[in-house]
């Protein structure tokens, strides 16, 4: 979403003791429609930056340290830099990349299984960057693993009659197993909302520059936790994209990983079905759908 807009009053007097020569003309709102944060694209003397204002303080914070995080785990020209921050606000203004959103870009299928390679690199340098997990964080973790478990576990007791055999065996090994499952697997700093709505990827530099944004998500977490989206939207029908994202990873997943990975996916289906049917929302209930009957046919 890119309109011509004027910035909140207080917001605007605030970035212009950061940003230099900001062109009020050409200010745009660059939200996504279903995201809780505003972020605005603003031309100034030295370029675009943006500006993103969130809902809570923890977003916030979240956005914060992410940023801290890649400036340590990526190459400077693979994240936005952090210019300034406003925590009683909370705002931020962050460095623009080369590059456009991947979500929606017309690629052929090299390119794109490119693309998903070099997502594949650069999320494996994310992980690899060590960030301290306090005593208190993994009981964080794994309270959110036994939460999602006994959210399916609600869901299937609700909503059992709609789903086939085998989704109702699936959403019960989800309820049962993921706890367990979760106690053997790698942690590390994640982003979060790992997808191609929150890569860039600019064709012109051999082999192509891929880039990350958007970390009001990230925090310590299960490694698998990064492959959900992918693993419900885009590999059921394109295992030549997660060919290419394991290349890039470096390595192929264990046993273990493979069987969390779907049994997290499955409650993300049945979470987005719950969520539909409540609200009447035929987009989650069709995602949801969709979502489960991949599950069901992956190997776990």
């Amino acid at each position: 979403m890119t309109n011509a807009v004027s910035l909140p009053p207080d917001l605007h007097q605030w970035i212009t003791r950061h940003v230099t020569g900001m062109d009020t003309a050409a200010v745009t709102d660059a939200s996504w429609p279903r995201g809780d944060s505003r972020v605005w694209r603003v031309r100034a003397d030295h370029g675009t930056v943006f500006v993103k204002l969130y809902p809570s303080a923890e977003t916030y914070e979240r956005e914060v340290k992410g940023c801290e995080h890649a400036k340590r785990a990526l190459a400077a020209d693979e994240a936005p830099h952090l210019l300034a921050r406003a925590p009683e606000r909370p705002a931020v203004v962050l460095s623009a990349l080369p590059g456009r959103v991947v979500r929606g870009l017309p690629l052929e299928q090299a390119e794109e299984q490119q693309v998903h390679r070099l997502a594949g690199d650069l999320l494996r340098r994310w992980h690899d960057a060590p960030e301290p997990v306090s005593d208190l964080e993994h009981q964080r973790i794994m309270a959110s693993v036994t939460a999602q478990a006994d959210e399916a576990a609600m869901i299937l007791d609700r909503l059992g009659d709609q789903f086939s055999p085998a989704e109702q065996d699936l959403v019960r090994d989800a309820a049962r197993d993921l706890p367990g499952l979760a106690q053997g697997l790698p942690l590390v700093y994640r982003h979060g909302d790992y997808s191609p709505r929150n890569w860039l990827w600019d064709p012109e530099p051999t082999p192509g520059h891929h880039g990350l944004i958007d970390f009001e998500e990230s925090a310590p977490g299960l490694a698998i936790e990064d492959l959900v989206w992918l693993c419900g939207a885009a590999w059921p029908t394109r295992p030549d994209l997660r060919d290419a994202f394991l290349t890039g990873y470096g390595r192929s997943l264990s046993s273990t990983e493979q069987r969390a990975l779907v049994l997290l996916t499955a409650r993300l289906g049945v979470s987005y079905l719950n969520t539909g049917l409540t609200k009447t929302d035929t987009v989650l209930i069709d995602r949801g759908r969709t979502v489960l009957q991949h599950m069901v046919r992956a190997p776990r």
